[in-house]
């Protein structure tokens, strides 16, 4: 295999796994505020935050899945899984508790 394609697949390999390896969030209850919004297609879902402060959010999904807890940042945006071939759609954005560093 040449180099550059090596390279190619060795660092989508590891980008995988990082993701394969993220912990699940620990979602509340509570919606996230109006200010962080999705936009969700086939093979993505691009939350938004669009809030003055940080939050904390995680995507809840019509099927259960489980969807891990990402911090962004005023302005920040974040993706997540789309609802692919199985028309698993976003239900809501939750507040989360980020997993210890």
């Amino acid at each position: 295999m040449p180099r550059p394609t090596a390279l190619a697949s060795a660092t989508a390999a590891g980008l995988l796994l990082a993701l394969a390896a993220a912990p699940s969030a620990a979602a509340s209850d509570a919606p996230a505020p109006e200010c962080v919004v999705y936009h969700q297609g086939w093979r993505y879902t691009d939350v938004v935050n669009g809030c003055a402060i940080g939050v904390a959010v995680t995507v809840e999904y019509t099927n259960g899945q489980q969807a891990p807890c990402r911090i962004l940042g005023p302005g920040e945006r974040a993706t997540f899984a789309g609802y692919g071939t199985n028309g698993n759609y976003v239900t809501a954005l939750r507040v989360c508790a980020p997993p210890p560093a």
